[in-house]
Order: structure tokens, then sequence, then C-alpha cells
């Protein structure tokens, strides 16, 4: 046997090449969880989240003037909890100077709820 991450798979996992195969399925959040083997016996579970992000937060961001004022409590953004979690495990969800640099990141603009700069 190969140690594949923390665990031992069994030979016959690691000669068959998986394919991915749903782990994990959530219909309310939209989130599904895949498993597969890499071909060098280790594993991954990938996480897929289906959004219409786009859609919600562009009409979010056409209601919001842009000169109305910001406050302390202005929704800025709407991040799904794949994302948010992503970012919390790379550690930007905890530093607020990294979180605003990717907030206004303009390839992140699909989850932004209003227009301007943090």
């Amino acid at each position: 046997m190969r140690l594949a991450g923390r665990f031992r798979l069994p030979r016959h996992l690691l000669e068959m090449r998986m394919t991915k195969r749903l782990f994990d399925e959530d219909p309310l959040t939209g989130i599904r969880r895949w498993w597969h083997v890499k071909a060098n016996g280790e594993y991954v579970i990938e996480t897929e989240q289906r959004l219409d992000l786009d859609a919600s937060n562009a009409r979010c961001r056409n209601e919001t003037d842009k000169r109305t004022k910001w406050g302390d409590m202005s929704r800025v953004a709407s991040i799904p909890l794949s994302v948010y979690y992503d970012l919390k495990r790379r550690g930007i969800a905890d530093d607020p100077a990294a979180l605003k640099k990717w907030l206004n990141d303009g390839d992140n603009r699909v989850f932004r709820t209003r227009e301007g700069t943090l």
C-alpha cells in the first residue's frame, strides 16, 4: 500500500485510477463534494457549488446608489460558503487587509454587491 494523505488506501483503489465520484450533496446550499484518487495515490475531495451570483449580486450593485455613504454595516459582498472556507484556509478571511485586497480585485467582482473601493 502507498500512503495517500494521512491514510493508507487499499491497493485495489490505487490500481483503479478512479474517475470522479459523488461523495456528498446538499440540495439546500447547492454544494456537492466529489471524491477521486490521483495517479500518484493521493485522494482528493473537491467541493463544487452551483450559484447564480452574477445576477443577484449585479442586481444589488445596480440598486445601490454610488453616492450612498458607506457605514459600519454596509453590505459590500455576498460570498458563498465554499469560497469563504477556501479564503479561510488560505488565511485571507481572517486578515482584514487581505480580504479588502481580495474584494477589490477585479477578478472577484462577481462577489461584490456594491461599487467602490474598500
